[in-house]
């Protein structure tokens, strides 16, 4: 095949004919001024139709869900941490078929009276001592034996205040709440989940700066031993954690479901497969 030369030299050149430029999809042609091609994400339609057109992966960049932690006004507004397993202390009083969901010791700002009675004491112990020591007189070893006995019964009752704190444990389950209290004598009052009809939580401006606050929970019968729980930590997260647990508990039974397969190994299910083959 010929052809002449638009400025009309004549000249005669042999071409080939050409075949048509293939045309590529859009998600195929990298992004311009980008350093690699854009990914893409194509997605099978249901019942064995054609698969759903791609879609580059910046046409979705400012769209895409972002699941990582959460910071500023919204950090913290998950369910507090808890054992994942009772406590040998609440442990007994748990049944099996209930879920334990977790247990929480006050806060302990709950022991900040003691805090200062111990220290305080331990002042006025030093100041009488220094007292007696300039006190010529044959009482004065009496006194100190007094001054130290007593000392050291107020320290007593400081650390038995440190255990009762340590044993206190705020129990939460998918049927019920707990609140078990006393080292020697042991108190231990429930309320079922299902008996609640309404739960606040109050806080004061302590409170709000060291993070704990003071639940009032009231159900259908008449006063309770669980109406007031003072000095309990994290309220805000705890109280959502309750109000999910009472009125979404398949919510947190499918959560709960999808972390225990996360904790799964990924070789775990390698090693099954390799046993069923070999058997």
């Amino acid at each position: 095949m010929t052809d002449t030369g638009a400025g009309g030299s004549g000249d005669n050149k042999d071409t080939e004919p050409l075949e048509p430029p293939i045309q590529r999809l859009p998600a195929d042609s990298p992004d311009p001024g980008a350093d690699e091609p854009a990914r893409q994400f194509a997605t099978a339609a249901v019942g064995g139709g054609d698969a759903a057109p791609a879609a580059a992966a910046s046409d979705i960049d400012g769209v895409r869900f972002d699941d990582s932690s959460t910071s500023g006004l919204l950090d913290g507004v998950r369910a507090p941490s808890s054992p994942d397993v009772p406590s040998p202390i609440s442990a007994r009083y748990l049944f099996p078929t209930e879920k334990y969901r977790g247990e929480w010791r006050r806060h302990w700002v709950h022991l900040m009276p003691w805090y200062i009675v111990g220290t305080l004491s331990t002042f006025i112990m030093g100041f009488v001592s220094g007292l007696l020591m300039k006190w010529e007189s044959e009482s004065r070893d009496l006194g100190l034996t007094i001054t130290i006995i007593a000392w050291l019964l107020m320290l007593g009752l400081v650390g038995w205040k440190i255990i009762d704190w340590y044993m206190d444990r705020f129990i939460l389950t998918n049927k019920r709440i707990m609140l078990i209290q006393g080292v020697i004598t042991r108190s231990v009052a429930m309320m079922p989940l299902g008996r609640v009809t309404d739960m606040k939580y109050a806080q004061t401006p302590m409170g709000r700066m060291l993070n704990y606050g003071e639940f009032i929970i009231e159900s259908a019968g008449q006063d309770q031993a669980l109406r007031n729980v003072p000095h309990l930590p994290n309220p805000n997260e705890l109280y959502l954690q309750m109000c999910e647990e009472m009125y979404e508990p398949e919510a947190v039974d499918e959560r709960e479901a999808e972390e225990e397969e996360e904790l799964i190994p990924e070789n775990a299910y390698d090693k099954d497969s390799r046993l069923g083959g070999d058997a």
